[in-house]
């Protein structure tokens, strides 16, 4: 359980100490990005490795009813990461599309999935999601993008459908099933 929660650790720091330290991350220059991105790529193979290996407590187990908000959430967790990237509509009125998928993404994770390594690893980054937004929200002033093309709109929903299809394979080949 160490490598999960020192995973979890890694990835928070990581991405927030451009912000807890915005003058020490500015003297680094472009030259920290190559060793920010090893240590984010660190963090989540730890959390992968982590994972996979914990043992914990088991308080609940799935149940149709969640498994479907589940997949509900997940839909629109994907969907969010669309929006940051085609500037959708949807992105006028959501500050964070991204870090806001990240919350649906976590949140959806807990409802299907009530053990000890699942609140760590999906607990954790919901977590620093939440602390993410919130130091971003102090620091800085949101301009609302501007109308996206309704094109960026359809591409948006495709990517979504073709992402969230992929999930599901990748699920599945590790030995998940996102259905029920």
């Amino acid at each position: 359980m160490i490598w999960l929660i020192l995973g979890v650790l890694l990835w928070s720091g990581a991405h927030l100490f451009k912000r807890i330290a915005p003058a020490a991350r500015a003297a680094l220059g472009d030259k920290a990005k190559g060793p920010v991105a090893l240590v984010l790529l660190g963090s989540v193979v730890l959390m992968v490795i982590g994972y996979r290996g914990a043992e914990g407590a088991f308080f609940y187990g799935r149940s149709p009813a969640l498994v479907g908000i589940n997949n509900l959430l997940m839909l629109l967790a994907v969907y969010m990461f669309a929006v940051s990237g085609l500037k959708t509509r949807l992105a006028q009125y959501v500050r964070h599309p991204q870090l806001t998928g990240v919350k649906l993404w976590a949140v959806a994770h807990l409802l299907v999935n009530g053990d000890a390594p699942s609140f760590i690893l999906f607990g954790g980054i919901l977590a620093w999601a939440v602390a993410e937004v919130i130091v971003i929200n102090r620091q800085t002033e949101w301009t609302k993008p501007a109308p996206a093309p309704v094109k960026n709109e359809i591409r948006a929903v495709l990517g979504t459908v073709a992402l969230f299809v992929g999930m599901i394979l990748i699920h599945k080949g590790l030995g998940y099933t996102p259905y029920g």
